[in-house]
Formats: structure tokens, sequence, C-alpha cells
């Protein structure tokens, strides 16, 4: 039987969590969909013990396969020597594969519609920018502007994401490092600086900095 204390247990899966970015163990349960009470279960060597569906969702987050979790984390031999120990360990690896055939289905199907959804919403763009494109090089004096309508598809995608723009380009802030990449000259925290690419957040979340340069009257 494996002599693994608990705290050891704890220790392993600590290990396993860091190169995750995994913070702590009510991380782990938040990251894996599971009870913290589950995940205590795992730190206390009863992974045989548990149902499939946490264990399932544990080993994704772990980047485990089913034998590497059961192996380090309870007592269930892998190649048991009674037939009780050998039903349990089948059972657990077919409802398994059951579970990662049902997770890779759904997947599939999740991408296929965000596709769907994409296409959709570019349509008129997918459509139209060909054309207009194809005009524009045959006829050099057509005014950009009527581009322009072309990429409101573009603008309400991203805003059904959430995504917005920190600032609009041409408009003048003041100097931010965390949201402003500098593409020339010398700035201080707080001077005026002109948006020359659009930067983009996500919630609380950047996605890009914005390219700027010191304004002229800096």
């Amino acid at each position: 039987m494996n002599q693994t204390s608990s705290s050891n247990r704890s220790d392993l899966l600590r290990s396993l969590m860091q190169p995750l970015n995994i913070s702590s163990f009510k991380a782990l349960s938040r990251t894996a969909g599971v009870s913290e009470w589950q995940v205590k279960q795992l730190r206390q060597g009863r992974a045989a013990q548990m149902q499939v569906e946490p264990l399932f969702k544990l080993s994704q987050t772990l980047q485990l396969s089913l034998n590497e979790l059961l192996t380090k984390f309870s007592d269930l031999p892998l190649q048991p020597s009674n037939s009780g120990s050998n039903q349990q360990l089948s059972n657990l690896q077919q409802e398994y594969r059951r579970l990662e055939a049902q997770l890779a289905e759904q997947q599939q199907t999740l991408q296929q519609e965000f596709q769907r959804s994409s296409l959709q919403t570019l349509e008129s763009l997918l459509l139209q920018l060909p054309t207009a494109a194809f005009a524009a090089e045959n006829n050099p004096q057509i005014p950009a502007v009527r581009l322009l309508p072309l990429l409101r598809p573009i603008e309400q995608l991203l805003k059904s994401w959430g995504v917005e723009a920190i600032a609009p380009v041409g408009s003048e802030v003041s100097y931010d490092p965390q949201l402003h990449q500098l593409m020339e000259g010398q700035v201080e925290v707080g001077d005026r600086v002109k948006i020359r690419y659009a930067g983009y957040t996500q919630g609380d979340k950047l996605l890009h900095r914005a390219k700027v340069s010191p304004a002229v009257n800096s």
C-alpha cells in the first residue's frame, strides 16, 4: 500500500499546480469546476473513492491521465491482484473515456457554433469587401471613406465579445505604460501622447496596448 501521507500529497498537488499558475487549492477547485471538498479528497489520497466526473475535470486541469492521477492520489493498484480492484479500475477507465469523448464532441460543437455566429456577423463584410477592394484597385480616385461602412460588422462583433478600444485613433491621452506602447521619443507618465494604433481591452483584461507617440504640443 502506498504510505504517502496526506500532507505529502498536498505538497505533490502543489508541485503539479505550480507550473500551471494555479496559486491555491481554492483556485484549483474554481479552475476545474469542482468543490473544495473534492480537492481535499484528492489531497488525502482518496481519488479512487471519488466520482469519475470530478476526477475527469481535475485530470484535465492538471494535465494528467486518469492512471497518473490514480497513481499519485490513491492506493488503488493499476495492476490489481483481486477482481474487485480490477473491476473498480475498469469502471473508472470506461467512464473516463466516455467523458473524454463527450468533451471532445462538445468542444467541436462549440467551435462550429462560434464560427457560424462570427460568419453571420461578418457576412456583409465578406460579401462586399472583395468587390470594394477590386473597385479601389481599378479606380484610385474612390474615397477611402466609402469603405468605412464595411468595417461596422467587425465593430459589432468586437462589441458582442466585450472588446473595447482603449481610445480612438488620433486622440490625445495621458501616457500610461500599462495601456500604451511608446513608438518614438521619450515621455513621462502623465504626459500627453497621441494614439497612433488602437489598443483593446476585454472587460478587465488587456488584449493589446495602444501604440502612441508624443503629442506635438508636449
